[in-house]
């Protein structure tokens, strides 16, 4: 096996990142004795995953036989050929006929006259037979790389062959190259043509960006702020060697660009994608320059900032494949955005500048056109700043662009002369406080150091000194060394202290754990922002106050709710994820009020979007789901968990959290194996963090997950931990994490039904106090098994029959299921009675109403109810992939189980079944 085969075996996860899903395909066309041809264009990873295969699957081939051509050499006839067949040609060479080993022999050595138009069958048939000899021996794999570059004789004879194999067992696995969806149907058409017929075309597209920030921590590449890795996503088109050598020049630059800022694009990339500029005309290549400049660029803003014959220089780039059609539009599009992006790079400073100073006033958006005045502008410049600053700055803050705002407010910063009102550190500081609101932690926490560097006014040092704690997000304990610094900076003023004492109420909670000193520190600072007249600090204090007084079954919530709430509001705390109209959904969603609690969520989840804050549609992305997941909505939680933590992945901002729902949410209507590694991933995170407060939210999460996978002695484990840390932190209401019913119900299952029945005992005291009907109601649910472990049936009848009929009015529909199956199991379990089927029927039928597939698929469920369905659906004529679908089941299970209706009945077929279902012969 090749060396490089060998090496890539061992690296395949990090050489395919990104590649899961084509790899997978690839993986199951070999597997299944097919061959497959990777197309794609340059730079997109085929050599990479074709070197990840070929090293998987040479160690069940006999024999491997590899080439990959080169451009330089694809005029050398028969060289492919020869890197194929050369090392073994010995080998097959004496079992040709004289007439086909003369031929191949003359093709692979260059030696006699023969060529592929004097002996032209004798030479494909050569090719064909060293195959079938080589397979004869045991399985053979073909790797050929740019397969674009082979030579014309070796195409041919591989084709020919490769269309003849029909069983023979030679797998190919080939790469191509193809440009891009407009041209590359007919270019991998043309191969497909020459491959086996069983071949499987698997196209490599671009990377997402989280993919290509994985890709460049994988290299080594790390610390990128996350604008940087979307630069170089969007310059890099997703193509993964492009990125890399991104961030390659990145790593080697001095010092990073800042936002606004052209990314250095490194020689290698400028000569791969300028050398067609050298046909064009300078005036084309100036309007190339104006058009990479822009944000939309079209010919009429070409035509206005000077560019009199755009149409015609345009069309002359577009026919050396520069440009592109824009199917939304009239839009100058780059072919690849690296073209524009080198174009720029390449460009002379003060041609840039003049660019830019025509698009100052040709733009008609008056954010473009600030942006654009800066760039032409060099030195201080306080009305140009001014414009930056307090005019398209605070313009992109309210269209809900606070990356743009952000990046507006540094290039105002860097025109503010330093003895103005605002100065430059004032601008940076509300360039960070923008960063933060887009999601973009780390270079808010960057531009925070950068004032503390310089500035003296105690105003800005605390400021900047919230944005490194605000950045720090659920990591708070590893900033600890800022709280005292901030203190002192802060001295006696309330306004600032109050900023101060805010976030301490966090590390409180989240540090600590403690719920009664992070809402003592809330209040604290709500007194003093209303003392220095803050509104906006005021209403952020009083609403986590409200929302510590909440979690702990506070009897003041209610009101400190109400305080929140009152007016005046500021627009930005009301829907931030921290501010009251998050307490109050939080209440709702405790009280019981799911209908109320969907509608507020949802209403501030459109807010958020539209004003662009990132980390709060992380966190409403989550909470919809939660009340979806709750209504026993399980698909559509699914859809939002998954989304939100997507989301945060993709900001970083928020992963363990939305670990920690995502795993809820599989547990209730996916996988649960899923389940239980995002519940150990939220663990891990919040373990990591040191987040107390979380931390028993995500092993809360992880005991459901262990429950609902039937570990019951996992459950325990994980929440007794829960009990535990929620104990500590002076947490007593149960609707909180409602965790307690699994507990109680994992105790029955591992023969502790003393312990669950002090679980119950004590959380019903707090719910009946706090009025919590749908943990009441679960707790009655899990008594009731505890009755049964008692042999009081009767009485956990009458428990689960109640449970369930107030879950269903409460509008808990996976809970209602829960009680409907252990309702079923009680009867099943009844000494000397014969199951109720039709209770099972009922609970499959309620689950199915959820989505609750992993509920539906539990070994515990009878075969009999299931086996009814499937034959009860086999009469309506479904098909057993219509029935698969409508139980939600897979179509093994669908077949196992009338496997088993068949042996039961002594039948074979549906037919049969058919048959008896008329003669009344079914039950």
């Amino acid at each position: 096996m090749p060396r490089d085969f060998a090496e890539s075996a061992g690296r395949r996860s990090a050489l395919v990142i990104g590649r899961e899903d084509s790899f997978g395909a690839a993986r199951e066309q070999l597997t299944r004795g097919g061959s497959v041809l990777l197309h794609g264009p340059a730079g997109i990873g085929k050599s990479t995953v074709l070197r990840t295969l070929a090293a998987e699957y040479a160690r069940t081939a006999h024999t491997v036989l590899r080439c990959s051509a080169t451009e330089s050499e694809s005029h050398l006839p028969f060289l492919a050929l020869a890197d194929l067949l050369g090392l073994v040609l010995d080998e097959v060479s004496p079992g040709l006929p004289a007439a086909q080993r003369t031929a191949l022999e003359s093709a692979l050595t260059g030696r006699g006259e023969s060529t592929l138009q004097r002996d032209g069958l004798a030479l494909r048939l050569a090719v064909l037979s060293a195959l079938r000899a080589l397979a004869a021996a045991g399985p053979v794999l073909v790797v050929a790389d740019d397969l674009q570059w082979l030579d014309p004789a070796s195409a041919e004879l591989l084709g020919f062959a490769a269309r003849r194999l029909g069983d023979t067992p030679v797998r190919l696995l080939c790469a191509v190259r193809t440009e891009g969806p407009e041209t590359e149907g007919a270019e991998y058409d043309r191969h497909l043509r020459a491959s086996p017929p069983d071949t499987r075309a698997v196209r490599l597209g671009p990377l997402t960006r989280a993919q290509v920030s994985a890709l460049l921590g994988e290299r080594g590449y790390t610390g990128l702020h996350r604008s940087t890795v979307r630069d170089i996503h969007r310059t890099s088109g997703g193509n993964p060697l492009f990125a890399l050598e991104l961030g390659r020049a990145l790593a080697e630059s001095p010092a990073a660009p800042r936002p606004g800022e052209p990314l250095p694009v490194p020689t290698s990339l400028r000569a791969l994608v300028l050398s067609r500029l050298e046909m064009l005309s300078d005036e084309a290549r100036r309007t190339l320059l104006v058009a990479s400049a822009g944000a939309r660029p079209t010919p009429a803003l070409l035509h206005a900032a000077g560019r009199e014959n755009a149409e015609a220089e345009t069309a002359q780039a577009a026919a050396l494949g520069l440009l592109a059609p824009d199917p939304e539009g009239p839009t100058v599009r780059f072919a690849h955005p690296l073209i524009s992006a080198a174009l720029y790079a390449e460009a002379p400073t003060s041609e840039r500048r003049a660019a830019h100073a025509a698009l100052s006033t040709a733009a008609s958006d008056p954010i473009e056109r600030a942006r654009h005045l800066a760039l032409a502008t060099t030195g201080t410049d306080p009305r140009g700043a001014d414009r930056l600053g307090r005019g398209a700055a605070a313009l992109a803050r309210d269209r809900g662009a606070p990356s743009v705002a952000a990046s507006l407010g540094l290039l105002a910063a860097r025109h503010t002369p330093a003895d103005s009102t605002p100065g430059p550190e004032e601008r940076r500081l509300a360039a960070a406080e923008d960063a933060i609101t887009a999601g973009e932690q780390d270079l808010a926490r960057d531009l925070a150091h950068e004032v503390l560097a310089r500035a003296t006014a105690p105003g800005e040092r605390v400021r900047a000194w919230m944005v490194v704690i605000e950045a720090a997000g659920q990591a708070i304990g590893e900033v600890d060394a800022v709280f005292p610094q901030a203190l002192a900076d802060a001295g006696d003023d309330p306004r600032l202290l109050a900023l101060v004492h805010y976030q301490l109420a966090w590390r409180g909670l989240v540090v600590q754990g403690d719920f009664a000193q992070g809402r003592e520190e809330a209040a604290h600072a709500a007194r003093l922002a209303a003392r220095a007249g803050d509104r906006r600090s005021e209403l952020l204090a009083l609403a986590f106050q409200a929302q510590a007084e909440t979690l702990m079954g506070h009897p003041d919530a209610p009101a400190t709710i109400r305080r929140a709430l009152e007016e005046p509001q500021d627009a930005r705390v009301a829907c931030h994820h921290n501010g009251a109209g998050s307490s109050r959904f939080r209440w709702l969603v405790m009280s019981d009020r799911l209908a109320e609690a969907r509608t507020t969520v949802t209403a501030l989840l459109r807010e958020v979007r539209r004003r662009g804050m990132a980390e709060s549609e992380v966190h409403y992305l989550r909470f919809l789901a939660e009340t979806e997941l709750h209504s026993g909505h399980c698909g559509r939680a699914l859809e939002l968990s998954r989304e939100s933590l997507t989301l945060a992945r993709d900001a970083g901002i928020g992963e363990g959290a939305g670990a920690m729902q995502a795993a809820l949410a599989e547990a209730a209507g996916g996988d649960p194996h899923r389940a239980l590694e995002l519940a150990r991933e939220a663990v891990r995170r919040a373990e990591e963090d040191g987040d107390v407060v979380y931390l028993s939210r995500a092993l809360a999460v992880l005991g459901h997950a262990s429950l609902v996978s039937g570990d019951a002695g996992a459950a325990v484990r994980a929440l007794r931990r829960v009990r535990e840390l929620e104990a500590a932190a002076g947490i007593t209401d149960p609707a909180r994490g409602r965790w307690q019913g699994d507990l109680a119900e994992a105790l029955v299952r591992t023969g502790e039904p003393a312990e669950a029945l002090d679980v119950i005992e004590v959380t019903r005291a707090h719910a009946l106090r706090l009025g919590r009907g749908s943990v009441l109601a679960v707790l009655d649910r899990a008594e009731a098994l505890v009755r049964a472990a008692r042999g009081e049936h009767r009485a956990a009848v009458a428990r689960l029959t109640s449970a369930r009929e107030r879950l269903a009015a409460l509008g808990f529909g996976l809970e209602e299921a829960r009680a409907a199956f252990a309702l079923a199991e009680l009867h099943a379990e009844r000494p000397g009675r014969a199951p109720e089927s039709a209770s099972y029927d009922e609970a499959a039928r309620l689950f199915r109403r959820c989505r609750a597939l992993p509920w539906l698929r539990r070994g515990g469920t009878p075969a009999a109810p299931m086996e009814r369905q499937v034959a009860a659906l086999v009469m309506e004529g479904a098909t057993n992939r219509e029935i698969a679908a409508r139980l939600f089941v897979s179509v093994k299970t669908v077949e196992a189980t009338l496997t088993r209706v068949y042996r039961k009945l002594g039948i074979r077929s549906r037919v049969d079944l058919v048959r008896l279902a008329a003669g009344g012969r079914t039950g």
